[in-house]
């Protein structure tokens, strides 16, 4: 049976998502205390780390505050708003993107010649760094990468590389802007932009005993 690509968010982003709406929808109010982390975690079938990661994300935007022993309160409609907005903004791109690879799909040798395109490209994307900066590298994940499963804010990438994660290939999925809470997992294929030298600074970092020898 032949696979299709799905473009689609984190878990974590859906649920910090969902409760948001909520939060816009008028379900919760301001002041209003809801999910302890390990509720939050039954109630959409998830870990209570992916729920911990939904909760960071509303806390860092100001629409939640955490307090210690009293679970999560929410303090601000606005930015609940604010976040919803930007989020359907990002999903109907998505959508738009996997509506145009499903039909790309579905015509298998213009896939088979895009693909060798593609491969071609990345191959010869040195040559067209200085002419567009913003051309993403490629990074395969392998068993002998030392930070398996850390998440993009663990491993400082940014202050370690300077280079910034656009996007993680995982099996059949791409997730765009992945934020700082994605974990970077054996198989993934990290795109990243930065400078000339970003490849070869990300390469080091994530590789350190190839870099040694």
């Amino acid at each position: 049976m032949e696979k299709k690509t799905r473009i689609t968010s984190p878990k974590y982003q859906r649920i910090a998502a969902d409760i948001a709406s909520k939060i816009v929808k008028g379900h919760y109010q301001i002041g209003d205390r809801i999910y302890a982390r390990s509720s939050l975690a039954s109630q959409y079938g998830v870990s209570s780390e992916t729920a911990r990661r939904a909760i960071s994300i509303l806390t860092d935007l100001n629409i939640v505050e955490t307090i210690k022993g009293s679970g999560v309160r929410i303090i601000s409609f606005e930015k609940a708003l604010n976040f919803i907005r930007q989020y359907e903004d990002v999903q109907t791109i998505n959508n738009l993107k996997e509506e145009i690879l499903q039909s790309v799909a579905r015509q298998e040798k213009e896939m088979k010649f895009m693909n060798e395109a593609i491969d071609k490209l990345i191959d010869k994307t040195d040559r067209f760094r200085s002419i567009n900066p913003f051309l993403p590298f490629e990074i395969e994940i392998k068993e002998d990468m030392p930070y398996l499963n850390k998440t993009i804010s663990e491993l400082n990438f940014w202050h370690n590389t300077t280079a910034t994660i656009i996007a993680i290939r995982r099996k059949d999925d791409i997730l765009l802007s992945p934020g700082p809470y994605a974990e970077i997992m054996l198989g993934d294929k990290l795109y990243f932009i930065g400078d000339e030298k970003s490849y070869d600074r990300v390469s080091h970092f994530l590789y350190p005993e190839l870099s040694s020898n």
